[in-house]
């Protein structure tokens, strides 16, 4: 009886455990569609030419603009220049409307996490691809999936966890507090 009683709680332990971490995490999160299809690959490849820079600028204040706006995109775009059609759909329902993409931002970090994409770039030296990987030459964007309670977007690029910029650092020689990232 004891045995039974022993197999029938660590059968039911072991079911609720691969439960939870199957179904947990699809329950947590959901995807929301981006606004509009984007090829990074048509813009930085062969036929684009553009570098990370072009489009994800900085300030004048040295902050990182991030998304570019839409009047970025309507330089190039203000007829289509290629054939596809989510970029005809892109000028017609945006750039010609003056009507700003709404775009899911990957990175979307808690309030007290900064980071100073300007420090690791002009005094450190690294390339976009060193965090973002092959994003960059991507033909489509990844799903954005966002934590239901949260809010924070689920990281879906190699290189943009907390782990990933610790072990950097340690690479580099670089010591710094908790509190040089989290204010």
């Amino acid at each position: 009886m004891k045995i039974a009683r022993f197999l029938s709680y660590f059968s039911g332990l072991a079911i609720s455990l691969a439960a939870g971490w199957t179904v947990l995490p699809q329950a947590l999160y959901k995807e929301v569609p981006q606004p509009a299809s984007f090829s990074h690959a048509a813009h930085t490849g062969e036929k684009g030419g553009m570098q990370c820079t072009d489009c994800h600028a900085f300030r004048t204040d040295g902050s990182f603009a991030g998304v570019p706006k839409l009047e970025t995109c309507a330089g190039c775009h203000a007829e289509p220049v290629g054939e596809t059609a989510s970029e005809k759909r892109f000028v017609e329902e945006f750039v010609k409307k003056e009507r700003e993409p709404q775009w899911q931002i990957y990175s979307r970090q808690p309030d007290n996490a900064w980071f100073p994409h300007s420090v690791h770039v002009t005094r450190g030296k690294l390339a976009c691809e060193g965090c973002h990987g092959s994003h960059g030459k991507s033909a489509a964007l990844p799903a954005y999936r966002v934590n239901r309670i949260t809010g924070y977007s689920q990281t879906v690029m190699a290189g943009m966890r907390m782990d990933d910029c610790v072990a950097c650092h340690r690479q580099r020689g670089l010591s710094h507090s908790c509190l040089d990232c989290h204010k």
